[in-house]
């Protein structure tokens, strides 16, 4: 037998080093050779070849009731999406008030009158109920501030306690009557839900008429699916009334109904009152315009506050602080808002402001330049017709005005 000698620890070094290379050199030409992973899609769908050479959606089972495409959920999401759903389509006839709610939602439907602090009043049952919320409602992921506003349609479940329940549901939104919130400007505050129409009440003075917030008002309520009524108070302050008329005469072309009313007189209630009624209708404007000498004067004995103007500063003094709905016995609700000294436009860009002033619209086809922005831009028709008194001053120095507030 022939003896073969052992090789020696430097030997072994470099043939370690070797068996290493080459184990090196390998994995790098697999993976110089294998095809690229394929990125896992996060919905489970079984794929067969198609005519083509590729890949296509299949039913291994051969149920034609089976969905094409199965999402990926935990365990119970796909139960707690059905039943919120359930929830959520409420027909017509359950949307009277005090109705029972049929369609999976445990407990009754009703309309929030009024939001404080956390709590809610609910009128149902041919009753008002003191209602909290459920703790899953909440307003992240929504765009909005608040979870539950006056005039949102609820389910509300009762317990044990008289006079009491727990806002289960919020149901969608028909309408909605938004600003943005005052101190995250990226969101939005509900004001008011499912309203027919805003009655912009002004005045002719004390406080003195602002056209410009008149206009924010028709921009929001365009946008939001409200129509809009435009009231222009304390007509009996006007040395001239046809002044007041020839005021407001750019929105009367325009088509907008514009009243002309005296709550100490009585003027035009009866006119308003028609137009209230059998309608849900919220009231908003400056603080000290009158909109709750307005609506008293409508239905006489509504619980409303009314103050007095400042003497100073000619302002309206807040009278109403937050947001109610009041049924009219005629029929309708009026939901009255606190008075404000501003009012923000939600989520509008400059370049789609003009689409909201029609006769600016009409006399764009003829600027010089497709991207006009109608203010120094030189041959700029809406300008021109402006100054030539074609377009009304007001109409277009309130144009120029907001936009320079709207983001690019």
């Amino acid at each position: 037998m022939e003896d073969f000698p052992l090789p020696n620890r430097e030997t072994l070094k470099w043939r370690h080093l070797a068996n290493n290379e080459n184990l090196r050199l390998m994995r790098k030409q697999i993976k110089r050779n294998r095809k690229p992973d394929r990125v896992r899609s996060k919905d489970w769908t079984p794929e067969l070849p198609d005519r083509a050479g590729g890949l296509q959606a299949a039913n291994p089972w051969g149920d034609p009731a089976a969905p094409a495409r199965e999402r990926i959920m935990p365990r119970g999401e796909s139960e707690r999406r059905k039943a919120n759903l359930a929830r959520a389509r409420v027909s017509a006839s359950e949307l009277e008030q005090g109705a029972p709610c049929t369609s999976g939602a445990p407990g009754t439907v009703g309309t929030v009158v009024e939001v404080s602090s956390g709590l809610c009043r609910v009128h149902a049952l041919g009753s008002e109920l003191l209602c909290g919320l459920r703790g899953s409602l909440g307003a992240s992921d929504t765009g909005f501030t608040n979870v539950v506003a006056v005039g949102d349609q609820v389910v509300v479940e009762t317990g044990g306690n008289a006079g009491q329940g727990v806002i289960a549901v919020v149901l969608p939104r028909r309408s909605m009557l938004l600003r943005p919130d005052v101190s995250r400007p990226l969101l939005q505050q509900v004001i008011v839900a499912n309203a027919d129409q805003l009655l912009i009440v002004t005045s002719w003075r004390e406080p003195a008429v602002w056209l410009e917030l008149i206009d924010r008002y028709l921009i929001t309520a365009e946008r939001n699916h409200l129509d809009a009524l435009i009231c222009v108070n304390k007509t009996d302050l006007a040395d001239n009334v046809a002044a007041c008329r020839a005021e407001m005469r750019p929105y009367l072309e325009l088509g907008h109904r514009v009243l002309f009313t005296s709550a100490l007189h009585g003027e035009g209630v009866e006119e308003l009152r028609a137009l209230l009624r059998d309608r849900t209708t919220v009231l908003a404007g400056l603080s000290g315009v009158g909109k709750s000498t307005l609506l008293q004067a409508v239905q006489p004995g509504l619980m409303l506050r009314t103050g007095e103007t400042s003497a100073r500063r000619h302002e309206g003094r807040h009278t109403t602080t937050q947001v109610n709905m009041l049924r009219l016995e005629m029929g309708g609700f009026v939901v009255d808002t606190p008075g404000i000294r501003e009012f923000g436009l939600t989520r509008l860009r400059r370049r789609e402001l003009a689409q909201h002033y029609p006769e600016i619209v009409a006399l764009a086809s003829s600027c010089r330049f497709a991207d006009c922005t109608h203010g120094a831009d030189p041959g700029c028709a809406v300008r021109s017709a402006a100054e030539a008194g074609a377009l009304a001053s007001s109409r277009y120095a309130n144009y120029r005005k907001i936009r320079e507030d709207l983001p690019e």
